[in-house]
């Protein structure tokens, strides 16, 4: 078990190689402390080099109503009006901060992605 830091994309690539070979590693074994710590190595490098932002709130609030089955009247219900709920998912009103807890609490969205400008 050779690890070393992964400082560029080819070693970034022999990583993935690596990690692809010890996959299946048995926890506690050599081999599993190995890909523990390669995998942490690849994330590091990943989020470095590869970052995903955030989602914009609209559209992370249309994904949590389709993942939960959700239509706009259930939105109307945890923002108030139906109309209001409209507005909103047609980016014709901003979101309130009073809004933006009560998405944060009955959808479980992160307030970081609700609180972001669009």
């Amino acid at each position: 078990m050779e690890i070393k830091p992964i400082k560029t994309e080819n070693d970034y690539n022999q990583a993935l190689e690596r990690l692809e070979v010890i996959f299946d590693a048995k926890k506690g074994s050599s081999e599993g402390d190995e890909l523990e710590v390669l995998g942490i190595l690849i994330d590091q490098y990943e989020n470095e080099h590869f970052p995903i932002g955030m989602p914009d709130p609209i559209e992370a609030i249309k994904f949590r109503m389709e993942q939960m089955g959700y239509n706009q009247n259930d939105l109307a219900n945890i923002i108030g009006l139906k109309s209001r709920a409209s507005e909103i998912l047609n980016r014709k009103r901003k979101l309130s901060l009073e809004m933006i807890r009560q998405l944060h609490e009955q959808l479980n969205i992160p307030t970081d992605v609700l609180i972001q400008p669009y």
